[in-house]
């Protein structure tokens, strides 16, 4: 009898125990500085504000991240924090309130994990915003976390405080300057390597993903040699770096959408981020890096603007050198890459107004002696067809051609998989397809109201499917290295034999390269820059 009612009160714990919702346990554990308490929300543990570095300000600031400073007690990751210096009116217009502080290197941790060892896969979040703007906290990853993956965002500075490089700085910096954002990416992933064991997370199994600059960003990572080892896949939503460096001094940019001042190329050399930081000293009325060191951050930033041109570098040790060159060379991270862009890009750049006849004369200013060659590719016979083509343009060269370059490149050497997408998906405020950064919702799977100029509407059927897609297919692929399953259109890899991307959004399925013509209208001309073109 007693056996009879063991069995039966062992019986009703195991119902008891299947009918309970399922909670993360890791609540408290013990990193590089000490300990960190966290709190539960919504069957995920959440920790904010875990310091992976020391602050980098006063003599720290632009220098590399130095070790984290250890805290005595219990430290409480239970509230957002301060995001790094940027132009407080741009960001308060998007609706985010997060406080601004140089003291801003620390992440963010969701686990779904019930105790350390679990050894899941990490997915490790790099925010956009053009290297001048961003922050993890309009970054939710609980839900990503609800699908058995450990989620982790990155802070890391932008703006003049995270790439100016000067003479100085480089003479500090052992022969390198500029590029302390990207430092502070990679210290970030230092962390996650050295404590995400605490959290359930597999140190072995780590994929870096971003858009925008946080797509840029992953793939420098996949270039850089410090980044060597730390992360085992990479996803880049809208971004590439296979352009080569600028010729010249580009100083005169001021906006994303001024095609005049750039021609299409992004990059500096050390030498012009180098001319760069000397000329904002001269503005700031200091002489030297230890007289700026003194000023206030808020008095830096004033004189930047909310988008400024302060840009990654080819410093010669986090970048050493032109990236189509290097992937041509087999001098990579080589891991499995799922890469992509949407359908309507440069339509967030693009000012209410583009006059024909300055978009033809800015395009000739900026592109030598291929721009006639952009001008048929991109023609303006009126105002509306210039705005539609210099959106054209934005999109090819910042985000569509860095893609191709990097599926065709990586995909000949035939070592790991290249999966490449592309998001369509018309909406009233898109009728032409997707924007810019208008895949995160549904890559987070957050479809309710976010900040931004964007007008909310209930999701729809279609916006949980998209969401539903982008989601798994993201995690297969943190998991494995592939993203296909659970019922969703076969994805190939893109390849030589096979140049096919997937499309996710209005019409799912694999299809052939979109703009394909375009694209090799900027492979001539990037193939022309990169050889030493220098006419203007």
């Amino acid at each position: 009898m007693r056996n009879i009612a063991r069995t039966a009160a062992a019986a009703l714990t195991v119902v008891a125990a299947l009918a309970a919702p399922v909670t993360a346990q890791i609540t408290t554990a013990r990193v590089a500085g000490g300990e960190v308490s966290g709190v539960r929300a919504d069957d995920i543990a959440v920790f904010k504000g875990i310091p992976f570095a020391a602050p980098p300000v006063g003599a720290n600031r632009w220098r590399a991240p130095q070790p984290v400073k250890p805290w005595a007690g219990v430290l409480a990751a239970d509230h957002q924090p301060a995001a790094c210096m940027q132009d407080e009116k741009f960001v308060r217009a998007f609706g985010d309130t997060t406080p601004l502080s140089e003291d801003c290197l620390y992440l963010n941790v969701y686990t779904p994990a019930h105790k350390m060892g679990e050894k899941l896969p990490v997915m490790v979040w790099i925010y956009g915003g053009g290297f001048a703007l961003g922050g993890t906290a309009l970054y939710n990853g609980t839900n990503i976390a609800k699908k058995g993956v450990v989620f982790v965002s990155v802070a890391y500075r932008v703006g003049p405080l995270g790439f100016m490089g000067h003479p100085e700085l480089t003479r500090e910096g052992h022969g390198s300057s500029g590029n302390y954002g990207l430092r502070d990416q990679i210290a970030g992933l230092k962390w996650v390597k050295a404590n995400i064991a605490k959290f359930g997370g597999d140190s072995q199994n780590v994929t870096i993903f971003g858009e925008s600059a946080g797509g840029i960003s992953v793939s420098m990572l996949a270039a850089s040699p410090l980044a060597k080892g730390l992360f085992h896949k990479a996803i880049s939503e809208s971004g590439g770096n296979f352009g080569p460096a600028q010729h010249g001094d580009f100083n005169a940019l001021k906006d994303a959408s001024d095609l005049s001042a750039n021609g299409g190329v992004f990059m500096r050399t050390r030498a012009s981020a180098e001319h760069q930081g000397v000329a904002l000293l001269n503005t700031l009325h200091v002489k030297t890096i230890a007289q700026a060191r003194k000023l206030a951050a808020s008095e830096i930033e004033a004189y930047v603007g909310p988008m400024g041109t302060f840009w990654p570098s080819f410093d010669g040790q986090v970048l050493i050198g032109d990236q189509y060159r290097l992937y041509q060379q087999g001098r990579y991270n080589d891991t499995p890459v799922l890469i992509g862009t949407n359908s309507d890009e440069g339509a967030l750049f693009m000012p209410p107004r583009v006059a024909a006849v300055d978009y033809k004369n800015g395009i000739r200013k900026g592109y030598g002696r291929k721009a006639e060659a952009v001008l048929a590719a991109y023609p303006a016979a009126d105002d509306a067809q210039a705005k539609r083509s210099s959106a054209g343009i934005f999109e090819e060269t910042a985000f569509a051609w860095p893609t191709w370059a990097w599926a065709r490149l990586q995909s000949a050497r035939h070592k790991n998989p290249v999966y490449v997408y592309y998001f369509d998906h018309k909406t009233p405020w898109g009728p032409n397809g997707s924007w810019h950064g208008s895949e995160i919702k549904y890559v987070f799977d957050q479809l309710g109201p976010t900040p931004g100029p964007v007008p909310y509407a209930p999701p729809t059927a279609d916006d949980h499917r998209i969401a539903d897609a982008f989601i798994t297919y993201w995690v297969n692929f943190a998991r494995t290295g592939n993203p296909n399953g659970d019922d969703l259109p076969k994805w190939t890899p893109f390849s030589s034999a096979n140049p096919r991307y997937m499309e996710i959004g209005d019409a799912p399925g694999m299809i052939d390269v979109p703009n394909l013509a375009k694209l090799k209208v900027w492979e001539d001309y990037y193939a022309w820059r990169r050889n030493g073109a220098v006419e203007r």
